[in-house]
């Protein structure tokens, strides 16, 4: 837990710095570098050796290209230009792996392309808007399950989750977005829609948990603890920002229907 901690302490105020001081370029590219090592790491433990070379460098470059194209204003052309890319080069690797090789590359590893490809860019590139509204919920489940944490085994996809860890996460959430919404009141004067922002905080709190189980699934479906070693107590990337493809897009779709200023 102590390495965990201390990446923590380092991570995320270098996060911070990028998010809120630098020029909204420097945090797309940052966005943009998360995705890809997400969808490498996503291929590494899910592709059981049968993802060939260029599946995977199409896939890792349409999981750079879609953050990017998000934050320069071209996200959707991209996506679907990235998406059929990435379709085409699996489909063909796969005819030519049928041809040859009598089947190796099959149907489930060009979806396990597009997934990496496609739906894990999509989820983190909302992050290119919301920057840090989006990442509180994680920390808050995680600190009060280590510290309240008693009632474990609430799943068996994650048996080291507690119900205390749950709650904390759903209440820091709805917290940490009220506190937002204050601090950026008084700073600004701008007028503060609490209703959406607690919406956010709920919202974006129960898609965080959900995110991180759905990728605790996978990983207990392939018999992997950590998707990477990139962070030390952390795991890889898409450990540590697996939740923020469920929640990223989730707290957008709240703030696009509902405006917090």
């Amino acid at each position: 837990m102590a390495k965990r901690i201390i990446v923590a302490v380092i991570f995320v105020p270098i996060l911070l710095v990028i998010m809120l001081f630098l020029p909204p370029a420097v945090w797309t590219v940052v966005v943009a570098f998360i995705s890809g090592m997400a969808a490498f790491e996503f291929l590494r433990a899910t592709g059981d050796g049968k993802v060939s070379a260029p599946m995977e460098a199409v896939t890792i470059l349409s999981a750079v290209l879609i953050p990017l194209s998000c934050g320069f204003g071209v996200g959707t052309m991209t996506t679907q230009i990235c998406a059929f890319l990435v379709m085409a080069v699996s489909f063909c690797c796969a005819i030519r792996a049928y041809d040859e090789e009598g089947g190796r590359i099959g149907f489930f590893q060009v979806l396990i392309t597009l997934f990496g490809g496609v739906m894990i860019p999509l989820g983190l590139s909302s992050l290119v808007i919301l920057k840090c509204m989006a990442f509180i919920t994680d920390g808050g489940a995680y600190f009060a399950g280590v510290f309240l944490g008693k009632h474990r085994g609430i799943t068996k996809v994650s048996p080291n989750k507690s119900l205390e860890g749950y709650i904390g996460g759903l209440v820091t959430g709805i917290v940490f977005a009220l506190i937002y919404g204050l601090v950026v009141s008084t700073i600004t004067g701008l007028s503060v829609n609490y209703l959406s922002l607690v919406l956010c905080g709920l919202l974006g709190a129960v898609a965080t948990e959900l995110g991180d189980l759905a990728f605790s699934l996978i990983k207990r479906q392939y018999g992997v603890k950590d998707y990477g070693h990139l962070l030390p107590g952390h795991g890889g990337m898409l450990d540590r920002f697996d939740s923020m493809i469920f929640c990223a897009p989730v707290v957008l779709f709240v703030i696009h229907f509902l405006p917090v200023f």
